[in-house]
C-alpha cells in the first residue's frame, strides 16, 4: 500500500498552506502572462524591463520563471505598466 499524498495541483504540493498555493499560482501566472507580452512583441530584456518599470536583470528573472524573487505585488505592478490587471476568483 503507498503512502503518497495526492493533491489538487503543484502549487498545493510544495505549498504549507491552500493561501500560500494560491499566492504562488497567482504569481506564476502573472509571471507567464508578462513573458508571453514581452515574446509577441518581440521587446528585448532591456525594453521588457524600462516599460515595466524594473531593472533588465530583473527582467531575466521574471523571464527565467524565478518565482521565489518576485512578490505578487511587484508583479501586479509590472503587470500593471503593460495593460489592464484582472483577478479572478473560482468557487473551490
Amino acid at each position: 500500500m503507498s503512502n503518497a499524498k495526492t493533491h489538487n495541483s503543484v502549487w498545493d504540493a510544495i505549498a504549507g498552506t491552500p493561501e500560500q498555493a494560491a499566492n504562488l499560482q497567482a504569481r506564476a501566472e502573472l509571471m507567464r502572462s508578462i513573458a508571453a507580452i514581452v515574446e509577441r512583441q518581440k521587446w528585448t530584456q532591456a525594453e521588457a524591463a524600462r516599460r515595466c518599470g524594473v531593472t533588465q536583470p530583473r527582467m531575466n528573472d521574471l523571464l527565467r520563471g524565478r518565482i521565489s524573487r518576485f512578490s505578487l505585488d511587484a508583479l501586479v505592478n509590472m503587470a500593471a505598466r503593460l495593460g489592464r490587471v484582472q483577478v479572478r476568483i473560482k468557487a473551490a
